[in-house]
């Protein structure tokens, strides 16, 4: 995102963890399934993928486990990209 010359206000979440009432506002209406990372070991051993967790759970195991979460989370607005991606990166900054 610097790169493509966007000003970025950075949240270290090994420092500043997202609480859950955070997690659920940012999740919003979204399908929250799409905020889990699927390269978690967490993820991975409770093979999330066939067994995803209720809405609740999954949000209190991401405020927990920050590497959960998919990232970046990059928000502009009502708009969120999650994970590394430069066209939607692209698109978040020219729409």
């Amino acid at each position: 995102m610097l790169e493509l010359g966007a000003e970025l206000e950075l949240r270290d979440l090994d420092n500043q963890p997202l609480s859950e009432e955070e997690l659920n506002e940012l999740v919003g209406t979204r399908d929250y399934k799409q905020f889990l990372n699927p390269r978690n070991k967490l993820y991975l051993k409770r093979k999330m993928a066939e067994r995803t967790p209720a809405r609740a759970d999954a949000i209190r195991l991401m405020s927990k486990n920050r590497n959960l979460i998919k990232r970046p989370v990059v928000v502009r607005g009502k708009h969120i990209v999650l994970g590394l991606d430069e066209a939607a990166y692209r698109k978040l900054l020219n729409p």
